[in-house]
């Protein structure tokens, strides 16, 4: 991904060290929620976890959307940061109810879900 993202003629737009750990902290995360949905839909009581599983597939979509739109760093006005910001809100939800979960794959998920509001975070902190 990196090299494409430096061939971009407003590559300027961004700082692209940024943008990539943001794109790859959403992209990471989606594919662990959906795994983390999953787990939890084959697990001992997946009526008890329906919560989670909504979280992790909402994540999950989000986090794709979010990935996408910042894939495409061209001049495009703000509203990537109102996608950005809810890819953070979702992301704290979803790790807050993870996290209250004793199963590894709630933990792995949690874990990748603060790392990708981090990365967001990062990202909007040194947008221009």
């Amino acid at each position: 991904m990196s090299d494409i993202l430096s061939t971009h003629p407003s590559r300027d737009t961004f700082d692209l060290d940024e943008l990539r750990a943001a794109i790859e902290a959403a992209s990471s995360c989606a594919s662990t929620c959906a795994t983390c949905a999953d787990a939890c839909l084959h697990g001992e009581d997946p009526a008890g976890m329906a919560r989670c599983i909504d979280l992790c597939n909402q994540c999950a979509s989000i986090c794709r959307a979010a990935a996408d739109v910042m894939s495409r760093p061209g001049p495009n006005g703000d509203s990537w940061e109102e996608v950005v910001r809810a890819c953070i809100a979702v992301c704290r939800e979803c790790a807050d109810q993870c996290a209250s979960h004793d199963m590894d794959h709630c933990a792995a998920c949690a874990q990748a879900c603060r790392d990708c509001a981090q990365a967001c975070e990062t990202l909007l902190a040194v947008a221009d």
